[in-house]
């Protein structure tokens, strides 16, 4: 059985490669006037959204790994699940980034969300059931809100996106604020079992 550090290197070194080629997608301007820079911030924003998300996918995988107690042959897989799925937010960022009034760029991204987003959620199941009744996990995530809510509101952005393209991604937005919230469930189950 592999240890959970072994587990977490490999999964923040696949992260940060990820935030390394979203950087790496954003072109510098040919010219030197402020028109020039302008023309990129379509692209800057679609990249600081793209990064929040990242973000906040590697602070709760590091939550979730610091409950976990047993990796398995399963929780192992179901993180290449959702690294896979973390892995696509470069393509999708830029593909946004460049076409931000387009109804197809804006939907797959939102369905790269949802997918990335299913793929946690596998993982946290993973880790439950490897775990057994007793898990810290299951205990610490309790209700769980913003995790039922953020893929409704992705379905929503998704089909928004066919139509209404700002508004979707207003609402992509809001569900990484949404996140950005410090969520303490793991923090106060593993300090006060």
């Amino acid at each position: 059985m592999m240890g959970k550090s072994r587990l977490e290197a490999f999964s923040d070194g696949v992260i940060a490669i990820i935030i390394t080629i979203m950087v790496l997608e954003m072109k510098v301007p040919h010219g030197t006037a402020l028109t020039d820079l302008l023309t990129q911030v379509p692209v800057f924003l679609s990249y600081v959204l793209s990064y929040l998300y990242v973000g906040i996918y590697w602070n709760n995988h590091h939550h979730l790994l610091h409950a976990c107690t047993r990796v398995t042959g399963g929780v192992l897989w179901a993180n290449l699940h959702l690294l896979f799925w973390l892995s696509l937010f470069p393509f999708a960022t830029g593909w946004l980034g460049e076409n931000r009034s387009a109804a197809l760029p804006t939907a797959v991204y939102g369905m790269v969300l949802l997918a990335a987003a299913i793929a946690y959620w596998i993982l946290q199941r993973t880790i439950i059931a490897a775990e057994g009744a007793e898990s810290r996990l299951r205990r610490a995530l309790g209700g769980d809100w913003k995790g039922k809510l953020s893929p409704v509101l992705y379905l929503c952005g998704i089909v928004l996106g066919f139509r209404q393209q700002q508004l979707a991604q207003a609402i992509y937005a809001l569900v990484a604020l949404m996140w950005l919230v410090p969520d303490r469930r793991i923090e106060r189950t593993m300090t006060h079992p």
